[in-house]
């Protein structure tokens, strides 16, 4: 059972409902990145608290630890993880040529990925055992986990990477797609996934391919890999404008305040990237008014929330001259409210954005936020 509803449209801005198995999502969405089967830092309880809808998991890391037949005995992800609500795998093909290239821990050996028609061969970055996804082994491997929306196996090329390696990398995602969807034998939603690195005809040709397969939905991907922003608004605004309205519509890895708020501009509903958690344990919080480093001194006398217009647990109880304590003597406790917060603060984006939508005001809201979010604390 998947659905996904267009309730409203304000400019290019969507309001919409997703609907699976394991309850509903209201979009534009930002989905919290729980990679290993659980978001760093908090728990399943502060999800609910903060609100989340969606989380996500990586089928490359949990295929390799704890495996799939663990995931198998205890009946899918949900029932692993305690987590009810719905679940989105990505297919880990990115990680596969992320991690692959670098070094594995053991032994210091160079990784490996060896790219073919039938799959992806890679060196595990745990120990350097090779294993072998193929576009349908990904498939049969999310249905294991019974996530309520699969990513197919891709091929994301780098950045810079050459047209001729874009256009391969586009045609080869395309086939596999295909068999991806051959493969599928459970309800469960599998998007496609639209390549083509920086180059508009390629971001066309993968667009229009992938939507002539009639996918549960449509994910962008190979954004945010480190070129400027204004080719990523660029692509996306191409794939948004071939994407059919009646299927939502998924930035892959994007991204900070600013990038989600001009991404929904441009007609995007769906969000994840580890910003949030990553900065919250790094002592970067977001704010209305920007980002703040926690760990500065001066916050040491500092008794106000970390950002006033917050109505998450740490600032509902917390100040910021305590935080800053918490970080700079590396408690625990720092990483766990502080993930909290900047959560909280993405979801609380979102509400606020599809409030702003519902009202006709989007172009307004967005405004106004980032004038203020760029003013610096």
């Amino acid at each position: 059972m998947f659905r996904f509803e267009l309730i409203k449209e304000d400019g290019f801005a969507r309001l919409g409902k997703i609907y699976t198995s394991h309850g509903e999502i209201e979009t534009p969405i930002f989905m919290p990145v729980g990679t290993q089967g659980t978001v760093k830092a908090v728990t399943m309880e502060h999800l609910h608290n903060i609100k989340a809808q969606i989380i996500l998991g990586n089928t490359y890391h949990l295929y390799l630890r704890p495996g799939i037949n663990v995931i198998k005995h205890f009946k899918g992800l949900h029932n692993f993880t305690g987590w009810n609500k719905p679940i989105l795998t990505d297919s880990g093909g990115f990680q596969v040529f992320s991690l692959a290239e670098g070094k594995a821990k053991e032994g210091k050996q160079k990784a490996k990925v060896e790219l073919t028609e039938e799959g992806v061969r890679f060196k595990s970055h745990l120990d350097g055992s090779w294993h072998f996804f193929s576009p349908e082994f990904v498939i049969q491997i999310q249905e294991i986990f019974g996530s309520d929306i699969m990513m197919p196996l891709d091929e994301c090329p780098p950045y810079p990477v050459s047209h001729q390696k874009a256009k391969e990398a586009v045609e080869r995602t395309i086939r596999w797609l295909k068999r991806s969807k051959e493969a599928k034998t459970t309800q469960n939603a599998l998007f496609g996934i639209i390549q083509g690195s920086v180059y508009e005809d390629l971001r066309k040709e993968s667009a229009l391919k992938t939507v002539e397969l009639d996918m549960d939905g449509y994910s962008i991907g190979g954004l945010s890999v480190g070129e400027p922003a204004e080719y990523m608004y660029a692509m996306t605004e191409i794939c948004t404008q071939i994407i059919p309205k009646n299927k939502p519509r998924y930035l892959m890895g994007v991204g900070t305040p600013e990038n989600i708020i001009e991404s929904v501009d441009r007609g995007i509903d769906m969000f994840d990237c580890v910003m949030p958690t990553r900065n919250a344990r790094n002592g970067t919080l977001f704010t209305s008014y920007g980002k703040l480093n926690i760990r500065s001194s001066k916050y040491k006398l500092d008794e106000n929330p970390v950002d006033i217009n917050c109505d998450c647990y740490t600032c509902k109880n917390f100040s910021r001259g305590y935080l800053r304590h918490l970080y700079n003597a590396q408690e625990i406790t720092a990483y766990i409210l502080g993930t909290i917060h900047n959560l909280r603060f993405y979801l609380k984006l979102m509400e606020d954005i599809r409030n702003s939508i519902k009202e006709n005001r989007f172009k307004q809201f967005k405004n106004e936020f980032l004038e203020r979010y760029n003013s610096n604390l």
